[in-house]
């Protein structure tokens, strides 16, 4: 329905990431002398720039999930957390309708794929869990505190050189590696690159990553809770 009345249509949710990748490809591999990353680098990228796609695209639209459809949400009794989870949901959709290009260029690259492909599955199921966590306690605190959606770009474009995205897990100091592994996406990454790169697998990360990512969950459920109320007579 978003691309029914556009000309490029479906081309349009893998354009963004396809502009990222390419001029960080071309930047690190024809431009600097990169040291980090793996080959074939593309698909290092992209397996990393398309599941910080949907988490990125997700948040930043859980900032305005209750504001632009207020009067809706005012009008009916569906339970206000569906506003929150069909942002994840419909960005999820735009993830995995850009798998095939992952895989177009995978093949392209000559990029082999591993047994820990079987992680993907379990990394998509903790960012949707961390995705919505995160847009359970974004959506209602916005309604009170207007700067919080500036904030959380901000914080969005820190998150992205904080992550191991243009980087990978193994390129992290020693020295950091614990302190990183509280930031979720080095885990969800990991898993996900570990199809195509399996020194990238870092269980250590995965594991602080999945108890950080039940927390925030549980931190979004009790904000959401605690300000449905108060968010309802404000919009």
């Amino acid at each position: 329905m978003r691309y029914s009345t556009s000309a490029l249509g479906y081309f349009w949710s893998i354009l963004d990431p396809l502009v990222m990748a390419g001029i960080y490809w071309f930047v690190f591999t024809q431009v600097f002398h990169r040291d980090v990353g793996s080959e074939p680098y593309i698909v290092f990228l992209l397996s990393a720039l398309l599941p910080w796609m949907w988490f990125n695209g997700a948040v930043s639209d859980c900032t305005r999930a209750y504001i632009r459809e207020a009067k809706l949400i005012r009008s009916t009794k569906i339970p206000r957390t569906i506003w929150v989870v069909r942002l994840v949901l419909s960005k999820g959709i735009e993830f995995v309708a850009s798998l095939p290009v992952l895989a177009l260029f995978a093949v392209i690259a000559g990029a082999t794929i591993n047994w820990e492909a079987v992680f993907f599955l379990l990394a998509v199921v903790m960012q949707a869990i961390l995705t919505v966590g995160i847009g359970l306690i974004v959506a209602p605190l916005v309604i009170f505190f207007r700067d919080l959606e500036r904030a959380t770009k901000l914080t969005l474009r820190f998150l992205f050189y904080a992550s191991p995205i243009i980087y990978g897990v193994t390129d992290l100091p020693r020295s950091l590696h614990v302190v990183a592994s509280f930031n979720p996406l080095v885990g969800i990454l990991s898993m996900y690159r570990s199809a195509f790169f399996p020194n990238q697998l870092d269980w250590l990360a995965i594991g602080i990553g999945a108890g950080v990512t039940l927390a925030i969950f549980a931190v979004g459920i009790l904000v959401f809770t605690r300000t449905e109320r108060a968010v309802l007579k404000e919009i």
